[in-house]
Order: structure tokens, then C-alpha cells, then sequence
């Protein structure tokens, strides 16, 4: 029996009106634990090596001397209970690894203090050896830092790293700023980082060059950081255990950032990439208009008949489903462009990449380079199998009050507050008010019209296209790109009155 249950049982018994959030308190304080971020070195200890065994009483060789490190370290913080993922989980057990790895997050962001270890930082190194650490190139090592409030660095020896002796180093700016130029994550997200699927393609990036030691542990390591809880099957293979996240992230959020990526599509799904490295190069940003161009824009469309199919657009891209999946198949809305003719320009050599001018309709003509055989060196619309060239439907367009979050935004336009009277609306120079569609319109119609012309001129702009193949039960395929393919509307005219609006099915 411990003294501290002594003295609270103690009180208890002297006090009866004690309240019961100071017995909280007390029951927190005591089983406050420590965890161990670190870098796998070797053969690490498991739960069957010092399980009934004093760790104090163990030769300090190998990684027993890590644990022993460790151990040590936080019973010197005052902390009684620690916790390292090599001899915490009983490995041969497939239920308790299910719940570890799905509960890891939570227990880094429970955890009284993260002791980060750095076993090739020396205590000579000059700053800047944190960004250089191998720690920084490990998989589950972001979800871990990132989880904790409280993280402490230390060097091979087990000195503070750079000598920093304040109790949080998340409050160090000298070692966030490291910390950010090591990992491109931004320093809200690295002091107070909140899970879940807002900005998808920015996390991907993140983790983009990390290795694990088990291939599946690229897409477990990111279920915290997503915030979700899926089965944990070793032996999937990478593929499938990265194409299960992903297509829960879509499914789940809507966001079909996790569909920008450059490199070779994946078996489980070919919107999908092989490899978490497709991400790491970042989105292709598109020019982006003005507000006032935007403006200027709408100003050049109001006519009758470009408001009445503006309308009629917005609408139906308004009532298109969002992006799903099913048995690995993705359902995907999109805005469809039919690909007139593809010509095979050249190959270099040995070079398996081959470069292709891709002719589709509406669009100005482009290049898509691709180490996919799916593309015959020549092929025009009149043989049989079809391609496509697709926008996937974003719908943050549609300026919606909740469509901020989704595309990450932190506002969108006040369109509401920004709107002219009607009268100036409609009256432009040389157009009688008579010629508005239906004559008087309410505030939240004239809402609706401006938010439809908004979307008529952002969808005239060049935006990040698919191609797709079709197969021959319907379906399509995508044809992996090695660089992001942007096509251009070749008339904005064609972009309103001829848009082909459909849900794909893509396997």
C-alpha cells in the first residue's frame, strides 16, 4: 500500500464531506505515465523478454540499456509508470496489437510527457542535428509527436537535447523552428495539433518521405492523425492498407484532395497511388483569380441566357452525390470532357515513359507523360474503347456557408453582404432592368444567381484534370501521370452551355 493511498485514505476518513474531484485528482496524479518516442535499432526488447523481470536488474546492453535509460529518466521526473511500444504490446497477441495501434494516438495525447530519444545526436552537436536525426525519417514518429502536449528531446547520452532545460520543449522556439524545417509541418499543427480529415493532402505530405519497418505501417501510423479506427491486418501489403485509409478519408469527408498525386495509381484502386511518396510533391496551385476579377467577370455574363444556364448548372452540381466508395470501387462526380484523339509523340531510349498529345473537346490540346500501356500510340474517338478527360467536382465552388471547412478555407466570400441592390445588379450599361430572367428577384435569389455566376467563371479557369480509360464492363480506369495535368477551357462559352455533368465509377 502506498503512502500517497494511505494519506488520501487517510483523509478521507477525517473528512466526509471531501470532495470527490479531489480523489480524481489524487487517482490522476499517481498514475500520471511517460511515453518513449524513438527509433527501432536492432533487436529491441519484447514483453516475453522482461516479463517478471526487474529491468534495473538486467545487464545495460543493447537496447536494454535504452529502456533502462528510459525507465530512469522518467522515475527522476517523479513519474511512476512508463510506457515504449517494443515490450508494452504483447506482439503475438493480434487483439492487443488491433488496440494499440488504433489507441496509440490517444495515448501520446493522454501521456503526462513524451520523452523523444535521439540516439545519433551526440551531446557535442550544434543546433540543427534534431532535422538531421534519424528519428525524423520514421513513419509512427509524426503521429507521436504530433499527439503529445508535453515532449521532451534528448540526446544519445540522455542529456537534454542543446541543453534546453525548460519542462515543455514544444515551447521552445528554437527547437519548433527546427522541428518545422525538418518536417514542412506548420507550427500550430506541431504545438497543438487536432486529428482528423481537414487538409488531407497537406498530412499526406507530411509523411510523404517516412519509411516504417513494417510496409503497412505507413497507412497504420496515419489512422490518429485522421481520427480513424480501421482493422489492422499485417501482410496486406502497403497497397491495400494505404488504399483502406484513403478511401475512408474520401468516404468520410468528401475531400478529394487525397486524389492529387503524381506517380503510378495502385492496385487497390487506380485513383489511388501505389506509394505514399506520391504526395510529396506538393499540389500544383493553380493562378487563382482576384475577388475583383472575379467581379469583373460576373459583371461580363449577365445576360438572360448565361444566368438562366448558370443557374441550371449550379443546380445540378449543387444535387450531384459526394465521392464514395464500394468494394474498392470509387464513385466519383465529375465534370466530363470526351477525348477526341491521343498521338504518342516520342520515347527516349531505355526511358519507359512515353509522351502523349492528348486532343479532348472543349479543352486546348495537351501533353500527359505516363508509364501506363493502357494508351495506344494512336487512337482517335472512332475506335471503340473511350477516354476521358475529367475535373473532379470540388464543392467548395458552390460557396456555400459549410463548404469553408471542407476545402480547408478559412472563410469564403461574404456574398450576401458584398451584393448590389437589384437594380444595379442588373443594369448594366446598354441593359434594361426588363431583360433580368423572371423580372423582380428576392435577396436570397439574387444570393443564388451571383453565387451561379461565381461558379461559371472559376470553372472557366485551368484546373487539375484525370484521364481516364474506359474498360470494358463500363468502368473507367486512370491513367497515372508523372506530373499533374493541367488542361485549359478553350472556350467559356463551351464550359457553360455543353458541361457533361456524371458520377463515374472508376476502379
Amino acid at each position: 500500500m502506498s503512502a500517497e493511498y494511505k494519506e488520501l485514505l487517510s483523509s478521507t476518513m477525517k473528512h466526509e464531506d471531501l470532495q470527490m474531484q479531489r480523489i480524481r485528482d489524487a487517482v490522476a496524479m499517481y498514475f500520471r505515465y511517460v511515453m518513449l518516442s524513438h527509433r527501432w535499432e536492432g533487436s529491441e526488447l519484447s514483453l516475453h523478454d522482461i516479463q517478471g523481470r526487474v529491468v534495473y536488474d538486467l545487464d545495460p546492453v543493447g537496447s536494454i540499456a535504452k529502456l533502462k535509460s528510459f525507465c530512469e529518466t522518467a522515475c527522476n521526473k517523479g513519474y511512476r509508470w512508463a510506457w515504449v511500444d517494443t515490450c508494452c504490446i504483447d506482439q503475438t497477441n493480434n487483439v492487443e496489437v488491433q488496440q494499440s495501434v488504433n489507441s496509440m494516438f490517444i495515448w501520446y495525447r493522454h501521456s503526462a510527457l513524451t520523452i523523444v530519444y535521439l540516439s545519433d545526436v551526440s551531446p557535442a552537436s550544434q543546433p540543427g542535428a534534431l532535422a538531421s536525426s534519424a528519428w525524423n525519417t520514421r513513419g509512427w514518429t509524426v503521429q507521436e509527436f504530433l499527439a503529445s502536449k508535453f515532449v521532451l528531446f534528448y540526446q544519445k547520452d540522455w542529456s537534454l537535447y542543446l541543453g534546453d532545460r525548460s519542462p515543455n520543449h514544444k515551447d521552445s522556439l528554437a527547437i519548433m523552428k527546427e522541428m518545422g524545417d525538418a518536417t514542412g509541418i506548420d507550427s500550430q499543427a506541431l504545438i497543438a495539433f487536432r486529428p482528423g480529415m481537414r487538409d488531407a493532402r497537406e498530412k499526406l505530405q507530411w509523411v510523404s518521405a517516412r519509411v516504417t519497418t513494417w510496409q503497412e505501417d505507413i497507412a497504420y501510423s496515419l489512422f490518429g492523425i485522421f481520427d480513424v479506427n480501421l482493422p489492422v491486418i499485417y501482410g496486406e501489403k502497403k497497397q491495400k492498407a494505404l488504399g483502406r485509409l484513403l478511401q475512408e478519408v474520401v468516404a468520410q469527408s468528401g475531400d478529394i484532395s487525397a486524389l492529387d498525386w503524381v506517380g503510378q495509381s495502385s492496385e487497390f484502386n487506380s485513383c489511388l497511388p501505389a506509394d505514399i511518396i506520391s504526395y510529396k510533391v506538393p499540389p500544383y496551385t493553380l493562378p487563382s483569380l482576384s475577388e475583383d476579377e472575379i467581379q469583373t467577370s460576373v459583371y461580363l455574363l449577365r445576360n438572360a441566357k448565361t444566368m438562366e444556364s448558370a443557374l441550371e448548372l449550379y443546380t445540378l452540381l449543387d444535387h450531384t452525390s459526394a465521392p464514395c466508395f464500394a468494394n474498392c470501387r470509387l464513385h466519383l462526380p465529375c465534370i466530363v470532357f470526351p477525348v477526341m484523339a491521343v498521338r504518342q509523340t516520342h520515347t527516349q531510349g531505355q526511358d519507359p515513359h512515353a509522351t502523349y498529345e492528348v486532343y479532348p473537346d472543349g479543352l486546348h490540346d495537351l501533353l500527359i507523360t505516363t508509364e501506363d500501356k493502357r494508351i495506344p500510340s494512336s487512337w482517335t474517338f472512332t475506335t471503340r474503347q473511350t477516354f476521358l478527360l475529367v475535373r473532379p467536382w470540388d464543392r467548395s465552388f458552390l460557396e456555400l456557408p459549410n463548404s469553408a471547412e471542407l476545402s480547408g478555407l478559412t472563410e469564403l466570400p461574404d456574398i450576401a453582404d458584398d451584393m448590389q441592390s437589384e437594380d444595379e445588379f442588373w443594369s448594366a450599361p446598354g441593359t434594361p432592368l426588363v431583360d433580368s430572367p423572371g423580372g423582380s428577384l428576392d435577396a436570397q435569389e439574387l444570393v443564388d444567381l451571383q453565387r451561379a455566376l461565381r461558379l461559371i467563371v472559376r470553372l472557366g479557369q485551368p484546373f487539375s484534370a484525370f484521364l481516364l480509360a474506359q474498360q470494358h464492363g463500363g468502368e473507367y480506369k486512370r491513367i497515372a501521370s508523372d506530373r499533374t495535368i493541367i488542361a485549359h477551357v478553350s472556350d467559356v462559352a463551351f464550359a457553360q452551355d455543353k458541361m457533361d455533368v456524371r458520377t463515374l465509377e472508376i476502379l
